[in-house]
């Protein structure tokens, strides 16, 4: 599950990346640089400009002073003469009191803040707060109109178009036309005429005549700077962008590689995952139905084991073409594992998805006309997402677990070799849901105990005397709910393959073993005839190697004699590790225990079993005595199998016999003991006990 989880975080987070949002993060660092670099150029021009007219307010500042220290005097007017500078002194009622010059006053700003557009790009300039560090000043604008052009020889005067309204707005407006600039004028300077006022103690105003005045190639400076710092941003920027795509171009050419099947040259199953989770996730897919579909070539293994591997994937490939014809490109192929794909293809109803099918197994049936293929199909339908009668996204789609239920429904045709199409119906949702539940309950139904043990006796087919028994799991669950109507049981055949899926069978052989064993203690210190009880050892045990021990510990633990614990193995172990095997048998035999082999004659290697393993114990499947087939062949089979287990010097079990014509006949061939309804159910070990002490209950 953690595993599950962690590649659910890397497919979403690998769903999430957008590259435009590494370009407009990019774009965004490049504005602030730029941003940045302006605001430096304000500064410095600001501070520039400050320079410039600090001493031109300072001189306006000393003529107020010596206006108000002398007043209107003669000497005053000499002393204000003598600084040579244009000046009005106006009175609280706004007369002109005294003048030098020409009165160009204009209107007062409204705000104490000039924007000097045509230098530098719109640089604030606070002439109340910044110039300077003066308090106390006001600003008027020159009723002139004009700007003036000093160059090198001559003046030149150019109309400034409403200089007052420009002040009042905060804004200045270059007029001068291209033709207008001189070239080449090296010492260039640009001059701007206002007019500064502050107040006298007595109500009066002095308004005295300053120009900011600016060398054209500092100014030509500023600008460069500015444009070759625009510039390096710029090719920043280009740079980082270029990096950017480079990396997509890398990424996009890793990921490809990624979901890439190396057989087919497709889609693989990690591709599969992301796309069909993704487009099962999206809202506007909501209302849509889709089918998740399991697609397996019939015996293609047997395929690659008469041909090639080569030729095998030549197959493969084929298919894979095939099937992305038949799809529309907002559905999804991938080659899964062997001969499988896996799908995602919309569906409007199963009626038409059934014939859509139909028609994708005839032209794959034609994949190769030397050869001929079938193909089974396992589907799942996804119903659109309703919640509240209004459809909402998907949002927990898992396309996993959909083609886990498409892989079970196509299980269902295995029986057969014939091209099929199944349905995830009700049925494989319950069996589902109770594997589900088996595997959440088996953890704590085997610490409370919930596994009981069961014996079934078996008999002497001639005097019908007890001779050995063999312990059953039953689960007695302590929520009676998922227990089969009207019993209190849960049989094997509901749980026991689920533990043989999932490796759970492996606690449970020890748990049987263990309880057996302490049942078989139990009786003997009793003072009970106990006879030899045999306990099913799974296949899957026998992939360790100190099984022999384990089991010679666990019996020893309870103080059994080995002679009345039997271990048997069904006939399928021995298709795994044959060696592994041997070595655990001859252990087990070794340390005293007997050895049986269940289901004998259900497989297809029994008699090369026989030859290489030294058993004690041969059981004849239930099927040697069922059916409709000749009973004189059958009873020829039967004894032949009986005679060779004699001479190999084994004990013969039959089970499964349901009537007294097959007892008598079992008897006649010599079988030791005989396992079936006719003689005993499974019973619990109450009701064993008193099989044990020779009291025959009714059943």
């Amino acid at each position: 599950m953690a595993a599950k989880m962690t590649r659910e975080k890397r497919f979403n987070k690998l769903r999430r990346g957008h590259p435009i949002l590494a370009v407009l993060f990019y774009f965004i660092i490049c504005q602030i640089f730029l941003a940045v670099v302006a605001i430096l150029l304000v500064a410095f021009f600001t501070y520039a400009v400050d320079s410039k007219l600090s001493g031109e307010i300072d001189s306006v500042k000393y003529l107020a002073g010596i206006y108000e220290q002398y007043g209107e005097s003669e000497q005053a007017a000499m002393m204000m003469e003598a600084a040579g500078r244009d000046f009005v002194v106006r009175g609280s009622d706004g007369s002109v009191l005294l003048s030098r010059g020409e009165n160009t006053v204009g209107e007062r700003a409204a705000t104490p803040q000039i924007n000097i557009g045509w230098l530098v790009g719109k640089v604030g300039v606070s002439m109340e707060e910044n110039m300077a560090g003066q308090n106390a000043v006001h600003v008027y604008g020159d009723s002139s109109e004009q700007f003036f052009i000093i160059g090198d020889k001559d003046e030149l005067t150019v109309d400034f178009t409403k200089l007052s309204e420009a002040v009042r707005e905060n804004r200045l407006r270059e007029t001068v036309e291209a033709n207008e600039w001189e070239t080449g004028a090296n010492s260039r300077v640009i001059e701007m005429p206002l007019w500064v006022g502050t107040e006298t103690s007595d109500g009066r105003e002095l308004i005295g005549k300053v120009s900011i005045k600016m060398q054209y190639k500092d100014i030509a400076v500023i600008m460069m700077i500015g444009a070759a710092m625009a510039l390096l941003a710029f090719l920043v920027f280009v740079l980082l962008v270029g990096n950017l795509i480079r990396g997509i171009r890398r990424q996009r050419t890793l990921t490809n590689f990624f979901f890439t099947d190396d057989v087919t040259n497709g889609k693989n199953w990690m591709h599969f995952l992301f796309y069909a989770g993704r487009e099962l996730r999206k809202r506007r897919n909501a209302a849509k139905r889709y089918a998740i579909l399991h697609l397996a070539i019939v015996k293609y293994r047997n395929f690659c084991m008469c041909h090639s591997i080569a030729e095998g994937e030549n197959l493969l490939r084929r298919v894979n073409y095939l099937l992305s014809k038949a799809m529309n490109k907002r559905e999804c192929l991938a080659h899964v594992t062997s001969g499988s794909f896996a799908l995602l293809l919309q569906a409007d109803d199963e009626e038409t998805l059934r014939h859509r099918l139909s028609g994708m197994i005839d032209s794959l049936q034609t994949v190769d006309q030397r050869h001929h293929f079938t193909f089974q199909i396992g589907v799942y339908l996804i119903e659109p997402n309703v919640v509240d009668g209004r459809y909402r996204a998907r949002k927990d789609a898992d396309p996993e677990s959909y083609y886990n239920n498409a892989c079970s429904a196509k299980a269902t045709l295995e029986e057969t070799d014939d091209s099929g199409i199944a349905f995830f119906d009700k049925k494989l949702q319950d069996m589902r849901q109770w594997e589900d539940t088996v595997n959440e309950l088996q953890e704590r139904a085997l610490a409370n105990e919930e596994f009981v043990v069961y014996y079934q006796p078996k008999y002497a087919p001639d005097t019908e005397e007890l001779k050995g028994a063999e312990a059953l799991i039953r689960w007695r669950p302590a929520d009676r709910s998922i227990c089969p109507e009207g019993s209190e049981l849960v049989p094997p055949g509901m749980f026991i393959p689920i533990f043989e899926k999932n490796g759970f069978i492996t606690q449970i052989d020890h748990y049987m073993l263990e309880h057996v064993a302490r049942d078989q203690k139990a009786w003997l210190d009793a003072g009970e005839k106990c006879v030899p009880v045999s306990v099913n050892v799974s296949r899957a045990h026998f992939a360790e190697e100190d099984l022999a021990e384990q089991i010679r510990d666990t019996v020893d633990a309870a103080g059994t004699p080995h002679e009345l614990i039997e271990i048997e193995l069904t006939e399928s172990a021995f298709f795994d590790d044959k060696n592994a095997l041997i070595r655990t048998i001859e252990q087990l035999k070794a340390y005293g225990f007997s050895v049986s082999m269940d289901d004998f004659g259900s497989g297809y290697s029994s008699l090369n079993s026989l030859k290489d393993m030294a058993l004690d114990v041969l059981k004849l499947d239930a099927d040697f005595f069922r059916g409709d087939a000749d009973e004189e062949r059958k009873q020829i089979v039967v004894g032949e199998a009986i005679r060779l287990a004699k001479q190999l010097d084994m004990r013969v079990v039959a089970e499964g016999v349901e009537d007294r014509d097959q007892v008598d006949f079992l008897a006649g061939q010599g079988c030791d003991m005989i396992q079936g309804f006719i003689f005993a159910r499974p019973m619990d070990k109450e009701k064993y006990l008193r099989r044990m002490q020779g009291m025959m209950d009714d059943e």
